[in-house]
């Protein structure tokens, strides 16, 4: 099943595209841009979410749910907002279909015509910011702390399944404060949210930072980010938690009679991670063989395959086999015994390694004679073998182990690819030769920042929380800069 997939360094796009494919992730639907997510991504992607749904829970949110359509007059409320999405937005313009006048088929019934267009969500800022005017009156009402789980679209005609489609599925986060302090805290605590599953669950290390002004999502005040570094060196954000200052309240005219009795616009955030981290997670980890998923977030965490010729030995495997099972479902693990009888274990060997099942567990005959079974790990591809009585005991660690193994390796990446340049010339010749995460001074101005990237294609990734003041002098500008930003090719 591994056969045929095109190598990483040969190119990674079609390795990625490949991979997607044949570890039943997701495919290609019927409408351009979109993508059907397949079960065994889905339970991926249910786990990240089950995971994030407590965590937010554990910080004082609460889901809710508001409509998939906004009235165009909402994004026209605050200017710096529509110019962000205006050219990605879906718009309805009819209510109505009806057959077609030669009778081959429906058309749109011109008399059907909305009043007002209707854009299919792109974000919810607005929508969320109509309601919120009405649940707020006073600092009693404060704070509003939302969360909802939905789908999005924003027009794209280059997608790439997971990174870029049309309509992706996400979580956004909608706050809404009384000061200006509490809201900044609030998209921090967001920030280190996410910094903490990815590097906890997804065994993916980050950089987290604010975003340029150049870079921040339309409409806020400040843009916190998490930044990893993909197998073939280039960047792609995985979350944002932002600042919206009192934008979109004072919009939407959202006030509240405050404690001395004054009346103030209120202050808000919003934040989001979406399907995209199904794309960091397989980049980040996989290999030539499939994917190879962190045990936190398999949905299969072990599989137990039998090898036998005759049905007697089928029905003895099965029978060790279901204690296993047992007994590693008693400790939290997700287990899958495979006798389909259709297929052989070399096959069955090669699909699991190709969805990145983190142990294989193999039983045959003389494993029942030795008291023994096989254990393959999928990081590393080693093999051992563990006697049965100290299954139970040991599979739970072995899983740490990978778990953990995997986000050193990913780190040591990182470390390998990062990389601390003083010139312009060093700058291009790093990006064009070893790209990574590149870490330069810049005078903190738009013009160089877009002057930049038009030249490299590299843009400013973040601007880190923990900068040090480190006197230097841009890189392109030559101007005198106190700070490194991190630059690098992106997603």
């Amino acid at each position: 099943m591994g056969k045929g997939i095109t190598k990483r360094d040969i190119d990674f796009a079609k390795w990625y595209t490949e991979l997607v494919a044949k570890a039943d992730l997701a495919e290609h639907s019927a409408v351009r841009g979109c993508m059907v997510i397949k079960p065994y991504g889905f339970a991926i992607w249910e786990k990240m979410q089950s995971i994030m749904d407590q965590m937010f829970k554990d910080t004082g949110h609460m889901n809710a749910y508001f409509p998939l359509f906004i009235p165009k007059s909402f994004l026209s409320k605050e200017a710096d907002h529509i110019e962000g999405f205006a050219k990605e937005c879906a718009v309805v313009t009819h209510y109505r279909l009806k057959n077609s006048d030669d009778g081959k088929g429906i058309v749109v019934d011109p008399d059907a015509k909305l009043e007002e267009e209707l854009i299919v969500r792109p974000t919810s800022e607005t929508i969320i910011w109509n309601s919120y005017k009405n649940w707020i009156q006073s600092y009693r009402d404060l704070p509003i702390m939302i969360n909802q789980w939905a789908n999005v679209v924003r027009w794209e005609m280059r997608t790439r399944m997971f990174l870029r489609t049309a309509e992706f599925l996400w979580q956004e986060g909608h706050t809404a404060h009384a000061t200006k302090d509490e809201a900044v805290k609030e998209a921090e605590t967001m920030l280190h949210v996410y910094g903490d599953f990815a590097e906890q669950y997804m065994a993916m290390p980050v950089l987290k930072g604010f975003k340029s002004e150049n870079e921040r999502f339309a409409g806020a005040i400040d843009t916190y980010c998490i930044e990893a570094l993909m197998q073939d060196k280039k960047a792609l954000q995985a979350g944002t938690s932002h600042f919206l200052g009192q934008n979109f309240a004072k919009a939407f005219d959202v006030k509240f009679a405050t404690k001395e009795g004054g009346l103030e616009h209120v202050w808000a955030t919003s934040w989001g991670v979406s399907t995209r981290l199904m794309g960091a997670l397989i980049m980040t980890h996989s290999d030539d063989l499939g994917l190879v998923l962190p045990p936190k977030l398999a949905p299969i965490q072990v599989v137990i395959v039998p090898i036998y010729r005759k049905d007697e030995e089928l029905e003895a495997i099965s029978n060790l086999a279901e204690k296993i099972k047992k007994d590693l479902t008693m400790k939290g693990i997700s287990v899958k015994y495979d006798d389909d009888d259709t297929k052989k274990p070399g096959w069955k060997f090669a699909e699991y390694e190709m969805k990145g099942v983190p142990l294989r567990i193999g039983i045959g005959p003389r494993d029942l004679e030795n008291g023994t079974i096989e254990l393959a790990r999928r990081d590393n591809l080693s093999k051992q073998s563990l006697k049965q009585t100290e299954i139970a005991e040991k599979i739970p660690v072995l899983l740490d182990e990978i778990q953990q193994s995997l986000f050193t390796k990913a780190k040591e990446f990182r470390a390998q690819n990062t990389h601390n340049v003083n010139s312009y010339e060093e700058f291009k010749d790093t990006l064009n030769k070893k790209g990574g995460f590149i870490y330069a001074h810049w005078d903190g101005t738009k013009e160089t920042e877009i002057k930049i990237k038009e030249e490299t294609k590299a843009t400013i990734r973040l601007i880190p929380i923990s900068n040090d003041e480190q006197e230097g002098n841009c890189i392109f500008s030559n101007k005198p800069s106190k700070q490194k930003v991190v630059f690098a090719k992106a997603y």
